[in-house]
């Protein structure tokens, strides 16, 4: 009897024990939802981490310097008697270079005084970086003997200084300079009531922090096109060796001392060189500019002239290569596999190897590739033919994975309204199923082409490892990928390397970047 009707019965699973599971499945939730959180923030954070750090470094590598130089083109020097043919011409880059040298040794006439500082002035510009000038001119012959304006690549390691990558540096604007004394030939006391006590001040807090190991760097000052290098300091005045320039710069003016981190023995580049490119940069000779030659160039042994161009084209080649075979073949083994196979022994064996081969470590395809394609078939060694075989073997098994994958997503219904309205069997799978499969058959095709784009091991293994210095023009011709260019670029033990083939990885991921969109693309087309 129910006393009261305002009365609630309890529920019958509403009891501390039920209530205590109700918390822990609550909690439960809310730590997977946590785990779930915490994992999407580690990718995201690794995934911007990389990026971050390809892009810093790739930054570098988007400009570069260049050297101008005003020369007479002398016919004596660039086409002799008997040399005066364009191929001559193009081909005579000892004769482009000895113009450089000479405008230089006419810029700094010191240089001359022995034959290694010559030498080391002559190293600030690459010998071949004339090529493109050479070529320029046997293509205008006209312009031999007029004077010309000519722009080359300043040399990697000194391109890397101003760029602030050789060595940390600490610039200090120093005091008013009153008397400049010459003690010594090419030596100078420069004077001034305290315009050193900064420096000396920071010369002591280094001599705390790296001990006596501070006396071993190069502190240099410089005034206009004027560099000295110190040789004594105190709070009033320093003693310096006159590297450029005429020490009368230095009077009545308030000069910019550099303290170079590393001695002049641990880098690539001697004080006199750093004197030099800094004079060049204070006359505006030497300009920083859009490092378009990356895309322009093809593979250089120096960092300065060397490009991706012949590894881009290589690539594209390769992957149109691939394409031809592992698409058509990949969706119509799909269709096959998927709607007019029988269901036998047979066709469980093949789906179960194709399965397996999709994870077969790509070094095995590059194996049978090197040993059907080239020893079996003889076919052309470093061709993105053979490389676009090799990598349609690879990329196969996915397309034919996600194909099938589309395919079963198809409803039944679909199927058995095309039979139910009198279509055969093909025309109810052409007709009717691959549309509706198509975006996912398109997103597996173009994954699978991704996949291949960032292949090395089966390229390394068939030759496509070779320096490539000419753009191909066909599937038979030597080339390189950009996977390849990556690897040996990254195995060079000069620095400048290192912003180069972060470059390079840009250009890598901005075609799957690209391929990706067309995914994207595609799939909102045909939905």
């Amino acid at each position: 009897i129910v006393k009261n009707m305002t009365d609630v019965a309890p529920a019958p699973f509403r009891n501390e024990k039920a209530l205590r599971r109700l918390k822990k499945r609550r909690a439960a939730d809310a730590r997977f939802r946590l785990y779930g959180l915490s994992a999407i923030a580690f990718a995201l954070l690794a995934l911007s981490t990389l990026v971050a750090s390809i892009g810093f470094q790739a930054i570098s590598a988007a400009t570069y310097h260049k050297v101008e130089f005003d020369v007479v083109l002398d016919p004596a020097v660039i086409a002799p008697k008997g040399k005066d043919t364009p191929a001559d011409i193009s081909r005579n880059v000892d004769g482009f270079y000895a113009l450089i040298r000479s405008n230089l040794q006419e810029t700094f006439p010191d240089a001359a005084e022995d034959r290694m500082t010559t030498r080391e002035l002559g190293d600030l510009i690459t010998r071949l970086a004339v090529l493109p000038t050479a070529k320029w001119v046997s293509e205008n012959p006209t312009q031999i003997g007029q004077t010309e304006t000519i722009k080359v690549p300043l040399s990697d390691d000194l391109d890397l200084y101003l760029k602030g990558a050789v060595s940390k540096e600490f610039r200090l604007r120093l005091g008013d300079i009153s008397a400049v004394t010459e003690t010594a030939p090419r030596q100078f006391q420069l004077t001034g009531a305290g315009a050193f006590k900064a420096l000396e001040s920071l010369v002591a807090v280094q001599r705390q922090e790296v001990g006596d190991a501070v006396d071993a760097r190069s502190i240099l000052i410089s005034a206009g096109s004027t560099t000295g290098r110190v040789t004594s300091l105190n709070a009033d005045g320093a003693e310096v060796t006159l590297l450029t320039g005429s020490a009368s710069d230095f009077s009545n003016v308030r000069p910019t001392a550099r303290m170079i981190a590393l001695p002049e023995s641990e880098r690539n580049v001697s004080d006199l060189q750093i004197a030099w490119t800094l004079a060049l940069k204070e006359k505006g000779r030497i300009s920083r500019v859009p490092h378009t030659s990356l895309l322009t160039h093809t593979d250089s042994t120096y960092p300065e002239l060397a490009g991706a161009l012949a590894a881009i084209v290589g690539s594209l080649l390769t992957m149109m290569v691939t394409g031809f075979i592992a698409i058509p073949v990949g969706i119509f083994a799909s269709v096959y596999l998927e709607e007019f196979a029988p269901r036998n022994r047979l066709t469980e064996i093949i789906e179960v190897n194709i399965n397996n081969l999709a994870a077969v470590p790509s070094i095995v395809f590059g194996l049978l590739g090197a040993a059907v394609f080239l020893g079996f078939f003889g076919l052309p060694r470093s061709a993105p033919l053979v490389g676009g075989l090799v990598l349609a073997l690879l990329t196969l098994p996915t397309i034919i994975i996600a194909s099938r994958a589309a395919l079963k997503s198809v409803p039944p219904s679909i199927r058995a309204a095309a039979l139910g309205v009198g279509a055969s069997k093909m025309q109810s799978v052409f007709h009717h199923v691959l549309p509706v499969a198509g975006p996912g058959i398109f997103t597996g095709a173009i994954l699978g082409m991704a996949r291949a784009l960032g292949e090395t091991a089966p390229l390394l293994l068939i030759g496509m490892v070779a320096f490539v210095a000419d753009v191909p023009v066909g599937p038979t011709d030597e080339s390189t990928a950009l996977p390849v260019l990556v690897y040996n670029w990254s195995t060079n033990a000069e620095r400048a390397w290192e912003p180069m083939t972060a470059a390079v990885i840009v250009i890598l991921l901005m075609f799957l970047v690209t391929m990706n969109g067309i995914v994207v693309l595609l799939r909102r087309r045909f939905e």
